[in-house]
């Protein structure tokens, strides 16, 4: 790549930035080798999308994508604040929960202070932590014999913790791993953060991960102030293309976040759909079937070829190849199917597989067969 006449002029921490490289999307890929009918496994997107509430929600909002939304987004933020229990201004919408785990670094972040997040936790963190042009000190993660391996070290996010450290990261269940903690481990994690310190407990999969007992962290605000919980309705409510997500948190942490949140951060489509969707049990139970089925499928047939899986809480597992990922990623996309290498995050000999329907799932083990079969 060509040097950037400008890079001298940006700030020192987008000087260094790399940017998040989102999942090929399949028109990409059919443009670029000239196949058909391929299929996307890769961000983790409910392969339902939105429910029947939703979609009416879509076509009555048509009529008003004419005029800015309610900047407050009140209808979404009473609908939400009534779901878990809290006050209206304890909750802050965002442009998906990504938005919100930016302001969040906007907030509080300054070139003097750093944040903390595990090895192998989301992308976005360390991407928001930069740009705020903070520190970052990394907790390294579990090691692969442990129960949840690559996962996150409650001890060890304590001891990264320092007289500098004004933010924590911590995804529940974590993505790219899938692994969780806890209960007990979250609740005496929680206890041992100072209260000067901002914990920002990202539960982007947590309708997946409640039914086998992951906590939900919404219901502890009370008893931790410091405490921020994100959540968004990219995933099990299917509406990742309308980037809607929001944060549960003090009332005195939400004002802040609003000063820094842009306005209409949140659309007229988006937030019709969005408060559709909360209520939309049925979609939500067909959804978490669907994904348990998937989960189990997926876990059976790539053992069964001998490659590792991690335990997953959310709607994907993450796949050990026990040899580098790149040629089999390779092979897969030729095959027409998309998954996510995470080399990125140090993890070369890995593969995240969303869960699909159950013929998305067949495909992907059949196409991993067929290039494990050829040597790849």
């Amino acid at each position: 790549m060509a040097a950037n006449r400008f890079e001298s002029l940006a700030a020192p921490g987008v000087r260094r930035l790399a940017p998040y490289l989102p999942g090929k999307p399949p028109e990409q890929l059919e443009r670029e080798l000239g196949i058909r009918d391929s299929i996307k496994l890769a961000s983790n997107e409910n392969p339902l999308g939105p429910g029947r509430a939703a979609r009416a929600a879509l076509e009555s909002a048509l009529a008003g994508v004419g005029m800015y939304p309610d900047g407050s987004g009140h209808v979404l933020r009473s609908r939400l604040a009534g779901r878990h229990g809290v006050q209206l201004q304890q909750v802050t919408l965002g442009n998906g929960s990504n938005d919100v785990l930016v302001l969040l670094a906007e907030t509080f972040l300054t070139p003097e202070l750093e944040a903390v997040y595990s090895q192998y936790a989301f992308a976005v963190y360390p991407i928001a932590v930069q740009a705020a042009g903070a520190g970052a000190r990394v907790a390294p993660a579990h090691e692969p014999g442990h129960a949840m391996p690559l996962g996150h070290d409650p001890s060890a996010i304590l001891a990264a913790i320092g007289p500098r450290t004004r933010l924590v990261y911590i995804a529940n269940p974590n993505n790219p791993t899938g692994t969780w903690m806890n209960a007990e481990e979250l609740d005496t994690l929680l206890r041992g953060i100072p209260p000067d310190v901002i914990v920002v407990l990202d539960e982007a999969y947590h309708e997946y991960s409640a039914g086998i007992g992951v906590p939900d962290a919404a219901q502890w605000l009370g008893r931790h102030p410091n405490l921020v919980v994100t959540r968004t309705f990219s995933k099990a409510f299917g509406l990742a293309g309308l980037r809607v997500g929001y944060a549960l948190s003090d009332p005195d942490v939400a004002e802040l976040l609003n000063r820094v949140r842009q306005p209409f951060n949140v659309s007229v489509a988006g937030l019709a759909a969005a408060t559709s969707a909360v209520d939309d049990h049925e979609h939500l139970e067909a959804t978490l079937r669907l994904n348990r089925d998937g989960l189990e499928r997926l876990r059976a047939g790539l053992t069964s070829l001998g490659l590792g899986v991690l335990p997953s809480a959310a709607n994907f597992v993450l796949c050990d190849l026990h040899r580098p990922a790149a040629p089999v990623n390779e092979a897969l996309l030729r095959r027409g199917v998309i998954v996510r290498p995470v080399g990125n995050y140090g993890l070369p000999n890995h593969l995240r597989i969303t869960t699909g329907t159950a013929a998305q799932n067949e495909r992907v083990l059949d196409a991993m067969a067929d290039v494990l079969a050829a040597g790849a």
